[in-house]
């Protein structure tokens, strides 16, 4: 055998192992100039759930913390306006109620979805650092018609009580729309919103993404009773976790349910809850599984939502609200972007 034919041999039996090496992208920031982003996930629960009687007082203690960790931006788990807009172009795709209607705000300022997005961020690269409540009334509006009721409630509690009324494109209906937003339980207005008035911050970004996880089957319920019945068979810990996060929701301090549900260990059983108790059902269509890749492509859009707020900002100090069952998924995988630090929750709300 020659020489070529001994080393050829030995290059297709390197080839396996050659195709295993992978390339370490953690390290590749290891030389960046300037400041790490700085990103929080809070794990929540879904408010509108709560007990009847609920007081938004009672995520004061959680709001004071977040505040200690100054984020410039803060996300939410909600449809971007120009998401929204995207899937009433498609309703074949994902159906003709994707998104709630914008109506009301488009009569008030003649602006449809893409035509307020832009004006917004006209409007926001111009922001003066002492706006009139005329300029805020106006930018309500226009994010009500982005789609962007979040938003616009930020602007809201940034008005003196005395100048939230009706002007300057915020029709009367558009008011009770803002009041009525005043009412409804939902950490996206009465944690994430509230906080970014305190703060001062103009507005919160939506990041929730259900483009890719509507599943293209025939028969829709059977794929629902498929997945219930995995989470059933194989949800080790839930009844215990429910029970807990039930009992410490209806305290008046909501403090210690966050701490609760932000714990490893609380996460841990709703991702194998989630997952691992859907990956090893057994399914004729592999309903469970197609689930599961659902999830996943909601998740990875989600992150990449995220990652766009501060993509022209390096450096950021960011806090993404979201379900707790999506924080492992957000932690792994926004922790391997480059020049972006994860902050350890507990720390902040010890």
């Amino acid at each position: 055998m020659s020489k070529w034919t001994k080393w050829a041999w030995a290059w297709i039996a390197a080839l396996p192992f050659a195709a295993q090496a992978q390339v370490d992208l953690a390290a590749l920031d290891r030389d960046m100039v300037g400041p790490r982003a700085q990103v929080l996930v809070l794990g929540t629960v879904h408010l509108r759930g709560m007990p009847k009687g609920f007081n938004p007082a009672s995520l004061d203690g959680v709001m004071d913390r977040l505040a200690a960790f100054k984020p410039d931006i803060i996300t939410v788990e909600e449809e971007s306006g120009e998401e929204c807009d995207l899937a009433a172009r498609h309703p074949a795709r994902y159906g003709p109620d994707y998104c709630a209607p914008t109506d009301a705000a488009k009569a008030a300022t003649g602006l449809d979805v893409p035509a307020a997005l832009a004006e917004v961020d006209k409007t926001l690269k111009a922001w003066p650092a002492q706006p009139a409540p005329a300029q805020r009334r106006r930018l309500a509006a226009l994010f009500l018609a982005a789609n962007d009721p979040a938003s616009a409630y930020v602007q809201w509690l940034q008005l003196p009580k005395t100048e939230r009324r009706a002007g300057d494109s915020l029709d009367a209906s558009l008011v009770e729309n803002l009041r009525r937003i005043a009412t409804i339980n939902d950490e996206n207005y009465q944690l994430a919103a509230r906080l970014a008035a305190r703060l001062g911050l103009q507005r919160v970004y939506a990041v929730d993404n259900h483009t890719g996880d509507r599943m293209d089957v025939s028969d829709i319920k059977a794929l629902v009773r498929s997945i219930e019945a995995a989470w059933a068979a194989g949800g080790t810990g839930m009844g215990e976790l429910e029970k807990r996060e039930q009992l410490l929701s209806q305290a008046s301090d909501l403090l210690p349910l966050y701490r609760y549900i932000n714990e490893p260990k609380s996460l841990r059983v709703l991702a194998e809850t989630n997952v691992s108790a859907a990956m090893r059902a057994k399914s004729p269509e592999g309903y469970p599984q197609m689930w599961v890749a659902g999830w996943e492509i909601r998740n990875l859009r989600m992150v990449a939502n995220i990652r766009e707020t501060f993509r022209e900002r390096p450096g950021a100090r960011v806090l993404s609200i979201v379900g707790s069952s999506h924080k492992p998924w957000f932690d792994a995988w926004l922790g391997q972007l480059q020049g972006v630090d994860i902050v350890d929750v507990a720390a902040v709300l010890k």
